[in-house]
């Protein structure tokens, strides 16, 4: 839908793209309610923001009566399709939608759209400072009245940053708009970016999707409605993101930690050196060791960003340029301190047990693991051999550090592991310094979610990294 002009609108879940979408669909003339669990005295900053908009509240639940002569239900990230108001939507013929969705219905100029279970932050934060050093970057105050801005800009958002429908009114034909796209948001989306990737698929929102099959569907909604204009990327390493290639429409770049077969092209390692193949093109990069972040996983993530920039055809040396001055992304493996010969890493964002063995993978020296959270019903068999292989000393806290025990525990092979219970983060980085001696890495890659105590990852990392840094 492109006129939004005297439609009614039902939004659920008033955070960040709730608030963002609530806002421009007013703007446009839809009347617009915006629905949420959470009391008004609980919205009252919500609100707040929205105080010289016309936008209706209603607050307290989500009562069936809300669909009542609405044209189009937008659900905010969180907001599961299990929900009895969503499937009652769907049982009426009630259009679902969401911020990303209709951003990408009006906007004026190219996008890409980068999704996986794992690295698509990393990558898609790369993407945008390579797109950055070559368009120029956003300038957009939504406070103020934009003024004139000439040339080309890009701008980066969806599931990270601003949501883009902030900003979709003041872009040209010539801007560039780079979106990281959750599998929530892809589960309700009938339109795909220009230059779509998919970095991998890997157990993760099991909780949400029910079944592994439910969840990849969902991934690969971002290739299902390009043409043969469009360009995908797609990692060759990861059997998830490989198996879905029959479904490009287009272009298919790839890119690997390995040796490209002959008749693919795109990013790969060979013999410690990043390479770019384009049909019989072939350019050498760089050498890996002058990539900053630990790990193969984010070596992918640089091979994967060099395929998306040479599909939105960037310059080579901007690539470069970035990648070699790129020092990662807040709670991404990010480097606290150093205290007493003991190096502390803040791996926030590992939300799953995939994601705490690519961090465990990235480190050479003993480890010093902090482990828990919320379980996502995710398996945890595998991680549980890796630590018995790499860790030694695991700190458990949360909801799930009885179960995850358990699965540590009843692993028969491997060396031995010092396992220790904590009641809560703070606790547990108390007894993580005590454990760990000179030459060692701590590392907090809990594998579940915050919601067990901290409202996002991110705010669960600022209070880690606060804490590691008081301690002496």
């Amino acid at each position: 839908m492109k006129n939004w002009n005297g439609t009614h609108t039902l939004i659920l879940g008033a955070a960040r793209q709730g608030i963002s979408l609530a806002r421009w669909l007013s703007r446009h003339g839809s009347n617009v309610t915006l629905n949420d669990s959470r009391t008004l005295e609980e919205l009252s900053s919500a609100r707040a923001s929205l105080a010289d908009t016309n936008v209706t509240w209603a607050a307290g639940g989500h009562p069936l009566e809300l669909l009542n002569n609405v044209d189009v239900l937008c659900l905010s990230g969180g907001v599961p399709l299990t929900l009895p108001i969503v499937q009652e939507a769907i049982k009426r013929g009630i259009p679902l939608s969401n911020d990303t969705q209709i951003f990408m219905e009006v906007a004026p100029c190219k996008t890409i759209g980068i999704t996986g279970s794992a690295g698509k932050t990393t990558t898609t934060t790369l993407v945008g400072k390579m797109a950055e050093a070559d368009y120029g970057r956003q300038t957009v105050d939504r406070e103020k009245t934009p003024s004139i801005v000439h040339g080309p800009r890009s701008f980066v958002g969806g599931n990270i940053g601003d949501p883009l429908i902030n900003y979709v009114d003041d872009m040209t034909a010539d801007d560039l708009a780079i979106l990281e796209i959750s599998s929530f948001q892809l589960e309700q989306m009938t339109i795909s970016p220009n230059i779509a990737a998919i970095l991998n698929i890997t157990p993760n929102h099991l909780d949400r999707h029910g079944t592994m099959e439910a969840y990849t569907n969902a991934k690969a909604r971002i290739l299902d409605f390009q043409t043969e204009k469009d360009t995908a990327i797609l990692g060759h390493d990861d059997k998830g993101a490989w198996n879905l290639r029959n479904k490009v429409k287009g272009n298919l770049l790839t890119f690997s930690l390995n040796d490209l077969d002959q008749g693919f092209n795109g990013a790969y390692l060979h013999d410690g050196l990043l390479n770019l193949r384009d049909g019989n093109a072939y350019l050498p990069l760089m050498l890996r060791e002058k990539i900053i972040l630990p790990g193969n996983h984010n070596v992918a993530n640089v091979l994967a960003a060099f395929a998306i920039g040479h599909a939105a055809g960037f310059k080579l040396d901007d690539m470069l340029e970035v990648v070699e001055d790129f020092r990662g992304v807040s709670h991404r493996l990010e480097f606290v301190r150093e205290l007493h010969g003991v190096r502390w890493y803040n791996g926030s964002i590992a939300t799953a047990p995939e994601r705490s063995m690519a961090d465990i993978n990235a480190v050479s020296e003993p480890i010093v693991l902090m482990l828990g959270g919320r379980d996502k019903n995710l398996p945890w068999g595998e991680i549980a051999k890796l630590i018995h292989k790499r860790v030694d000393h695991v700190v458990l806290f949360g909801e799930a550090a009885e179960m995850i025990q358990k699965a540590i525990s009843t692993v028969g092979a491997g060396r031995s592991v010092d396992l220790r219970r904590a009641k809560n983060v703070k606790e547990a980085v108390t007894l993580a310094a005590e454990v760990a001696e000179a030459g060692d890495v701590v590392l907090f890659s809990r594998g579940g979610t915050s919601y067990d105590e901290f409202k996002d990852f991110e705010e669960r990392g600022e209070t880690f990294r606060k804490w590691v840094l008081e301690l002496s």
